[in-house]
């Protein structure tokens, strides 16, 4: 998947998920898109919510506590060029449709959060934009995931599906890191990755060795910024710093799923591999059978496997007990 400038088949993709964690505060949200930056984060993503369109009327601390948060299309657009002149990516979560026609000419990608899923218009209509689409996946099975990868694929567009557990924090017994695979597995075509609630770094590490290509962090400046949940379970600039040095370190551990010799392996492949040897002194003229032969090291004569190039032929020459069988010594 590209996202922007990013390919998830080059490089693991590391999103800074601000979401709402600016409070509302427009110079708050530079300064954490500027934090991702410096940590070394691919991407940010936010959240555009209309709490008039996401809860009932009669939520009314929700939404006086979500209209404290919103921040205008302008204030995004500002937003996603500062992204742009850093160099990363800049993705968003709408919550209403209305939403997607000042957003689709801001973001690289739209992300679809756990708890909207199954909600097909809006999966499709940010399909139809043509802009990548990452769904996370917390509160939904296979059956769920295959049915979202099909509302993206009858557009044609681009698909990620995140694993995602909806628990915040989730506990690490129940962060389920193997269910990165089997979504994979099940969604041959899409981009895999996963959506983070975990406290610390290590799940999102592991998740990178599980196969994913996107991760989503709750980003924040400081943990101790409000009492608004997200803070605690988000990676402080520091915290996303080492994240990203980690997840880079893993990728180079995993290096490619190619399989031969690898190049620090050479220098010990002479010294460690066997060459096919004399196993006696064998006479000119002798008829090479299975009993004639050995294997010793070093290899740098005939490799074992070769036996038939020599069985059954007629030595040209003398040959002592652990030499080299070479097949110019037989016809």
């Amino acid at each position: 998947m590209r996202i922007g400038g990013l390919d998830t088949t080059e490089r693991v993709v590391v999103v800074a998920e601000i979401g709402n964690n600016h409070e509302g505060d427009v110079d708050r949200a530079h300064a954490m898109v500027a934090a991702a930056a410096d940590a070394g984060a691919d991407a940010v993503k936010f959240q555009a919510i209309d709490p008039h369109r996401l809860v009932r009327p009669q939520e009314a601390a929700r939404i006086e506590q979500l209209e404290g948060f919103r921040l205008s299309p302008e204030q995004f657009a500002a937003l996603a060029g500062q992204a742009r002149e850093l160099g990363i990516g800049f993705a968003c979560t709408p919550f209403d449709l209305e939403a997607l026609a000042w957003l689709e000419p801001l973001v690289d990608a739209f992300k679809i959060a756990s708890g909207d899923n199954d909600l097909d218009a809006l999966v499709g209509a940010c399909a139809i934009t043509g802009k990548p689409v990452i769904v996370s996946m917390g509160m939904t099975g296979i059956d769920g995931a295959r049915h979202a990868a099909g509302v993206v694929a009858a557009q044609g567009t681009e698909f990620a599906a995140l694993h995602c557990v909806s628990a915040y924090p989730t506990p690490p017994e129940q962060a389920s890191l193997a269910q990165i695979p089997v979504l994979a597995a099940a969604l041959p075509d899409a981009t895999v990755g996963y959506s983070d609630h975990t406290l610390g770094a290590d799940a999102c590490v592991a998740s990178v060795a599980c196969g994913a290509r996107i991760l989503e962090k709750h980003f924040t400046l400081r943990h101790d910024l409000s009492d608004f949940r997200d803070h605690q379970l988000s990676a402080d600039p520091a915290e996303m710093a080492d994240l990203v040095a980690r997840v880079r370190h893993t990728e180079t551990l995993l290096g490619s799923a190619r399989r031969g010799m690898f190049e620090g392996e050479a220098a010990v492949a002479a010294a460690a591999r066997r060459s096919i040897v004399a196993a006696s002194d064998l006479p000119v003229g002798h008829v090479i059978a299975e009993g004639d032969l050995w294997w010793l090291r070093p290899g740098d004569g005939m490799a074992p496997g070769r036996e038939h190039e020599l069985l059954g032929g007629t030595l040209v020459r003398d040959v002592r007990r652990g030499g080299v069988l070479e097949p110019g010594d037989v016809t």
